[in-house]
């Protein structure tokens, strides 16, 4: 499927990408949603970006509160848990920033990106990326598509072309979010290699919910972006082509509790628990707030909500 996809969807819930702890955040938000009585899972549409694509496929499977309660329950785990195996020398930030930064467009930066990509030894290594499989696979369960509609973004690494998998694209549910959420080298499925789905446009991909009537992004990264302004690819963006047609719009952005938690490590999985908690009480905190919204009729206004 294309990156022109539309949903006819009444209700959209979008799940940012952002590491370790944005995962942990994500579900420690609509759990406490849930919690205050606003259950957001049962949206229409879910859109799927990175560590935001892992959140769907866990709460299409697992209540919020019991995803909550694994983070919280899990071993300390100190240190750094990276996407994927990665190169070594410079560091995955620093090599990203500068394909930016010599980037014409988006279309040059997402060539240029997988072309990068590409170069990875786990690129064609069948051991590294049955290994990438298995440990996104563990993540979450059942495999299988949900019946309600999932959209899961990534990036063609061999020519830099916007994709969104879904129930249809004949892609299992375990590559499509492995493939979403591969930041550090391509993930084979087929024939085809693929990269983060946070290069097709922003970390929220929150276009794609064009056509919902209301519509729920609760972005890690607080929509900030690493593109260029004038490539219009940011959240604001894309939030206010959204209101242009019609539909009415929620972000939620970590409150400074969680940017503190997060600190300037979005993968140190010693701070998973604390993530959750952070978001968590943002979500029981604003859904009396957000009740209306999601049940209630389109004023095509849009909130920030920290």
């Amino acid at each position: 499927m294309n990156s022109s996809t539309i949903s006819e969807a009444s209700t959209a819930l979008v799940l940012g990408g952002g590491g370790s702890l944005g995962n942990a955040w994500v579900i420690g938000v609509v759990a406490g949603l849930a919690e205050a009585g606003l259950d957001v899972t049962g949206a229409d549409l879910v859109v799927g970006t990175s560590a935001g694509s892992t959140a769907a496929a866990q709460l299409a499977g697992t209540s919020p509160a019991q995803l909550l309660a694994d983070i919280l329950a899990a071993a300390p785990a100190p240190g750094r848990s990276g996407p994927g195996p990665m190169h070594p020398g410079r560091s995955h930030l620093e090599t990203t920033d500068g394909i930016i930064a010599s980037a014409r467009n988006a279309e040059d930066m997402r060539r240029a990106m997988g072309a990068w990509a590409l170069g990875f030894d786990a690129a064609s290594d069948p051991d590294a990326q049955a290994g990438w499989r298995d440990t996104v696979g563990s993540r979450f369960s059942p495999h299988t598509w949900p019946s309600t509609r999932l959209l899961i973004t990534a990036v063609d690494a061999d020519t830099g072309e916007p994709v969104v998998f879904d129930s249809e694209s004949g892609v299992e549910l375990v590559d499509a979010v492995a493939a979403s959420c591969a930041g550090g080298f391509a993930y084979g499925i087929g024939e085809r290699r693929y990269l983060d789905g946070g290069y097709r446009s922003n970390a929220e991909n929150a276009d794609l919910a064009s056509g919902s009537d209301r519509v729920l992004v609760l972005s890690p990264f607080g929509g900030r972006t690493r593109l260029p302004l004038g490539w219009r690819l940011d959240l604001d963006t894309q939030v206010e082509d959204l209101r242009a047609h019609g539909a009415r719009v929620e972000t939620i952005f970590p409150d400074s509790v969680a940017v503190a938690v997060f600190g300037d490590n979005m993968m140190d999985l010693s701070k998973r628990p604390a993530a959750a908690r952070a978001g968590y009480e943002q979500g029981r905190a604003l859904a009396p707030g957000l009740i209306e919204f999601w049940v209630g009729s389109n004023d095509g206004n849009s909130v920030e909500l920290t």
